[in-house]
């Protein structure tokens, strides 16, 4: 009985990690879906730009990859006592990547400025690499789960770049 109790209190763990990013994506997207189809719509774009159906999906999958590795985080903290101190940190980094990434669609979407959403997203990119090294400290594995999100935000810098140089 006991072990069901536990398993169901990591099940709640996981959830709430992966909801909570999932909830901060949420947050991204009231800034982004009112301006998919005006202004960004009227934007020119590099010939490699994905269409816009994807985005939805990636992003939806990359916040629940980053939750998964967040919830690894947390529970290694709870199973090694001496490396609390690193998951806290790490947690904190994490925390601070997850607002660049917001303040990303609030700059780029929200107030239409390729430009400063540039040198924000490059700055977003160095705490995802930030989060990645410190969560490796405590989880490989939990810095396996930021792979794909590092990879997709090298790709978005890339588009961010090529948008606003193509729009002046």
């Amino acid at each position: 009985m006991i072990n069901r109790k536990n398993n169901m209190k990591i099940f709640l763990k996981l959830l709430g990690c992966v909801a909570g990013c999932e909830a901060v994506g949420a947050v991204g997207a009231i800034f982004t879906t009112p301006a998919i189809g005006t202004w960004y719509a009227e934007l020119v774009k590099p010939a490699i730009n994905p269409p816009n159906w994807i985005f939805a999906p990636v992003w939806t999958t990359l916040f629940a990859l980053m939750g998964v590795a967040l919830f690894l985080i947390w529970k290694r903290a709870g199973e090694m006592p001496e490396e609390k101190g690193t998951a806290k940190t790490a947690i904190a980094v994490f925390a601070a990547q997850l607002v660049l990434n917001v303040l990303w669609s609030v700059i780029f979407f929200g107030l239409h400025n390729p430009g400063a959403a540039f040198v924000e997203i490059v700055i977003l990119w160095l705490f995802i690499v930030a989060t990645i090294a410190v969560f490796a400290k405590v989880s490989r594995a939990a810095a396996w789960f930021l792979a794909p999100y590092i990879v997709w935000v090298s790709f978005a810098a890339y588009l961010n770049f090529a948008i606003w140089r193509l729009n002046g």
